[in-house]
């Protein structure tokens, strides 16, 4: 059977229904249809932060946005200018869902329920007329003689004028096979926003602790400085996670075996903390080691670096060598780490790679080699930072993209 639409997305995430959203609102009485080849639709959005969905991010520079992410940084930069994360927090705002900055910059929406986000888009999407079409996967599409595309799926047959592909990211080369095809060039896939594994290292004994510090992964000579988070596996948290974003091609490069430096107390260098614990054994000798002298450092965190150095035994500062505060002093700031493998991050794994920027045109979205042919989302080889930033990259480039398709089809009354 053939059905016959204006404007196919194929993809029901959130860039997918960014896209239908715009197309069917700036080309009125025109068929829309989203094509997902599973019978969830907007899955990410479901699980993001906890359930609690992160929109975007409050920062309002869009060059700062911009850095924010490391495949495709001048290229986002020109979609924000179209899109960005104002534009965002005002298109849910207009649809009555509010937007909460917290103070690392997260966004989330007021009731802190993904379900809001979920059922905001369901309810435009069928507002402005988009079918919505479940289990039905596109195996393959040609272009017609005429203009246009038919995509073939298992079991139908769709012709459309204009196709939007939004359909994620893939962890394997060849899932991205039916793209090539059409001499589109595609950059091969490697996981993003993961946890650093240290199988069996002691520090996994204080799993649930988070502490602030600055993260250094040495192969790729990134650093980051935020929350740390110690799991029964290893070293997770938004500065473990920032981090394996940055890195990504480099850690996959040597197999995801690694070094990793961390400075426990991120605003302070070694001299200074040295210096620090000498005052301490110079003015308060008398006091027990185990009393920790840096707010920044929690207890069992604290015990833990005092083991590793050899002094859990110390009973006070005074008995203390300044050769072993020194040694202590580079546990805290330099304290290394061997990595031997990856974790993906709960369920929101992202990857970087897909559709070539080469190949698109950033006013637009469009592929510059087939004309009515565009891509959004994570499809495309442009990912962020954890923080909001990848949900904006796939508002910006669904509403560009949606935009773009509705305004070919478009025709005055």
């Amino acid at each position: 059977m053939e059905t016959k639409f204006d404007a196919v997305i194929i993809g029901g995430g959130a860039a997918g229904f960014m896209a239908a959203i715009q197309a069917a609102e700036t080309a009125p009485r025109t068929r829309v249809a989203i094509l997902e080849k599973s019978s969830k639709l907007l899955s990410k959005v479901r699980i993001s932060g906890g359930g609690r969905c992160n929109v975007t991010n409050s920062e309002r520079d869009l060059k700062q946005f911009s850095r924010a992410y490391p495949r495709g940084e001048k290229f986002m930069f020109r979609l924000l200018h179209q899109f960005g994360p104002a534009d965002t927090v005002n298109w849910f705002a207009q649809r009555g869902v509010k937007l909460v900055a917290e103070d690392d910059g997260r966004m989330f929406p007021s009731s802190n329920s993904s379900d809001e986000i979920v059922q905001c888009l369901m309810h435009a999407a069928e507002k402005a007329g988009v079918q919505i079409i479940t289990n039905k996967g596109v195996e393959s599409f040609k272009q017609l003689d005429l203009g246009g595309f038919e995509l073939l799926s298992k079991s139908d047959t769709f012709q459309t004028k204009c196709l939007i592909i939004a359909s994620g990211g893939n962890q394997k080369l060849f899932d991205y096979d039916w793209l090539k095809l059409h001499a589109l060039n595609i950059v091969a896939p490697v996981p993003s926003l993961f946890t650093f594994n240290m199988p069996k290292h002691p520090i996994c004994a204080l799993m649930g602790l988070s502490s602030e510090a600055r993260v250094k992964t040495e192969v790729a000579r990134t650093e980051e400085t935020g929350p740390v988070l110690v799991t029964h596996w290893g070293l997770s948290g938004p500065a473990v996670l920032r981090s394996s974003a940055r890195a990504a091609r480099d850690l996959a490069a040597v197999n995801y075996v690694f070094k990793v430096g961390i400075n426990w107390l991120p605003e302070l260098t070694q001299d200074e903390v040295y210096d620090w614990l000498l005052n301490q054994k110079e003015h308060a000798g008398n006091k027990k080691v185990k009393s920790k002298v840096f707010d920044g450092i929690p207890q069992r965190l604290w015990e833990y670096l005092l083991a590793q150095t050899g002094l859990e035994n110390e009973s006070t500062w005074s008995s203390c060598s300044n050769k072993s505060l020194r040694n202590f002093a580079e546990r805290i700031t330099s304290e290394r780490f061997d990595i031997e493998g990856k974790t993906t991050f709960k369920e929101e794994f992202v990857t970087a790679g897909g559709v070539s920027l080469n190949e698109i045109d950033a006013q637009t979205c469009m592929s510059k080699k087939i004309p009515g042919l565009y891509f959004a989302g994570e499809v495309l080889d442009s990912d962020g930072i954890t923080g909001g930033f990848n949900f904006q990259q796939a508002w910006s480039s669904g509403w560009i993209a949606g935009s773009a398709a509705g305004k070919a089809l478009f025709t005055p009354k």
